[in-house]
């Protein structure tokens, strides 16, 4: 909840840059640009409003913007580095924990108000939809089909000029000012009684044309769309504005539609008809209708696009279409942005059509814990998982991750498997097994943090991006802050993703020189016998204090079989990287897959 909250308002930041950038663009090509792409441009900000709430994450081949997400996020927790101690030449001593834990930054309680307040914004929006629709109602309970035979016979003719054969129905109202369309699924069009005893055709069958151009073009959807929008967002000003910007020019393109289907010496008429009925139309009381009135201000302007009207050149449409093309190409490049930051909980979408797969009842094993457990035969090719939804959801590696970033390490030539010494800078660390000289089988068995900050620093931003993108380490995202982007911040992995890149890990289908994942294998051994070789890695992500989310992974190696495996468990403490351990040997001891003396 507070992840998501904070999530969203800086995608508000965002989306707000947008229409504001759109705005200037449509200044800029106003001249440029036919009435109708003037209103198609403000479903390309409608579209990104819909991104922050999707469940799946853009593309990969837009992983490159992604790098912007964690340099506009300073609010996300910093986390302690709860790392395991692991001795491989015994197997008692590994599974315990050192943790570091600082105080996260926004505390969930700012979260959880925030949270509070913009649920109670949409409740008052949707009441006030409520109220509109009641409104709206008591018109349609008070309406009578329209009677006057010479309307009926007009407006048949209008549809028939419009091609549209279905039958929407035409009713009176001594309620409304303006002629209004409401309705996308069953639409009805209300004309006003004191229009229709005012009664002259051509006005009349301008007014009938321009509903029913709200008709063939789905004017109504859209407004329901952007009143989905209004409710979501309505603590920002800018999508209200965009919201009436995008009426109005809604109408011009009505009204240009008409003018389009008019003969030049008729534009002076159907302006005039505006500018008669000014006094009596007026702006529609319901949000998702379509109507003739508006505001003075927007019938102003309406009137001024209606004199200087002309019908758009085949050159106009054609740089309209390059334009919004241009437009959209912008909008689609920066949806990758806002889906990262969409959700708290980012979805892998693994794909299981041709895998193998069996859930298991393992709840007896986590007790207290949310967690998940994932694990891969490579004999029988066999996927078991338990809880499948939290399987295939990412979080923070934490000390997990350590396995790979020794690797590009070595892949660098920062260290080699030969000479993987560094010096301790002498500064006080939280424990003993810190304080010295730290090869990179010390340092991954004592999870020593500044032994791979010291890696990641030498490597650089850009070499481990360019890495974590060639391995496809979860969602590929690093952030500016390269100490800390594994320690639950930006970097995040499922445990699917764990097994299924500890088992190309195992393979080196990354193509990696085979001496340095030699290398990195051995500094995971865990216990070795004649039965088996275990390795693994755990990891412990702490705030405030408490033990928030505990990782094991690894792989089993035994004469006939290897076993890949990966568990996650989470809860408000006590969810430590050895806990996680402990109960994923358990399992394994009793699938009969592996036993550690």
């Amino acid at each position: 909840m507070t992840d998501f909250i904070i999530h969203f308002f800086i995608c508000n930041l965002l989306i707000s840059g947008m229409i504001g950038i759109l705005f200037l663009l449509k200044k800029i090509w106003k001249s440029r640009l036919t009435s109708r792409t003037q209103y198609n441009l403000w479903f390309l900000p409608l579209c990104l409003m819909a991104v922050p709430f999707l469940p799946v994450r853009s593309d990969r081949i837009f992983s490159w913007f992604m790098d912007f997400n964690d340099r506009t996020a300073p609010f996300n927790n910093t986390v302690a580095a709860a790392d395991t101690f692991t001795s491989p030449e015994t197997a008692s001593g590994w599974m315990n924990d050192f943790t570091v834990s600082v105080s996260s930054r926004i505390p969930s309680v700012v979260g959880t108000i925030l949270f509070g307040i913009w649920i109670i914004g949409i409740l008052a929006m949707i009441l006030l939809v409520l109220r509109s629709s009641l409104s709206l109602y008591r018109i349609k309970k008070s309406a009578l089909p329209l009677q006057n035979h010479e309307v009926r016979k007009l407006y048949k003719s209008c549809l028939e000029e419009l091609h549209i054969t279905r039958a929407i129905p035409i009713y009176s109202t001594a309620f409304l000012k303006s002629p209004v369309i409401t309705g996308w699924i069953r639409p009805r069009i209300y004309l006003p009684i004191r229009l229709i005893t005012d009664y002259e055709p051509e006005k009349i069958r301008y007014m009938l044309l321009h509903e029913l151009q709200h008709y063939r073009h789905k004017d109504n959807l859209s407004n329901a769309l952007f009143l989905a929008a209004q409710i979501f967002y309505w603590f920002n000003p800018l999508i209200w504005l965009a919201a009436r910007a995008m009426r109005n020019d809604r109408e011009v393109a009505c009204d240009s539609a008409v003018l389009n289907m008019l003969h030049a010496d008729s534009y002076q008429d159907y302006g005039y008809t505006l500018i008669n009925f000014a006094e009596k139309i007026s702006l529609s009381p319901f949000p998702f209708s379509s109507s003739l009135g508006g505001t003075i201000k927007q019938l102003e302007q309406r009137i001024r696009n209606i004199a200087a009207y002309k019908k758009p050149s085949s050159s106009k449409r054609l740089q309209s279409m390059v334009l919004f093309a241009f437009t959209a190409a912008l909008f689609v490049g920066i949806t990758p942005v806002l889906s990262s930051y969409a959700a708290a909980d980012d979805q892998y979408q693994w794909d299981t059509s041709g895998e193998r797969i069996s859930e298991l009842d393992l709840s007896d094993y986590f007790e207290q814990y949310d967690g998940s457990f994932v694990l891969y035969n490579l004999t029988g090719d066999q996927w078991s998982i338990y809880n499948m939804d939290m399987a295939a959801t990412r979080t923070a590696p934490n000390s997990t991750y350590k396995v790979y970033d020794a690797l590009f390490a070595l892949e660098e030539g920062i260290i080699t498997p030969d000479q993987s010494l560094l010096a301790w800078d002498h500064k006080d660390y939280p424990f003993d097994a810190w304080e010295q000289d730290q090869t990179l089988q010390t340092a991954m068995s004592g999870s020593v943090n500044w032994y791979f900050e010291t890696l990641d620093n030498q490597m650089g931003r850009e070499t481990i991006q360019s890495y974590i993108r060639r391995v496809g380490y979860g969602n590929e995202t690093i952030g500016s802050d390269i100490s800390s982007y594994w320690l639950e911040s930006a970097l995040k992995i499922s445990p699917v993703e764990q097994v299924e890149l500890l088992n190309a890990f195992y393979h080196n289908t990354f193509g990696f020189d085979p001496e340095n994942i030699q290398a990195v294998k051995d500094s995971l051994r865990l216990s070795s016998s004649p039965a088996g070789t275990l390795y693994g890695k755990t990891g412990t992500g702490n705030v405030d204090g408490q033990d928030i989310s505990g990782w094991f992974i690894g792989f089993a190696e035994t004469p006939e079989n290897t076993y890949f495996f990966a568990t996650n468990i989470q809860s408000e403490n006590n969810a430590a990287g050895s806990s996680a351990a402990e109960i994923t040997l358990s399992i394994l001891s009793d699938l009969n897959l592996w036993h550690i003396g």
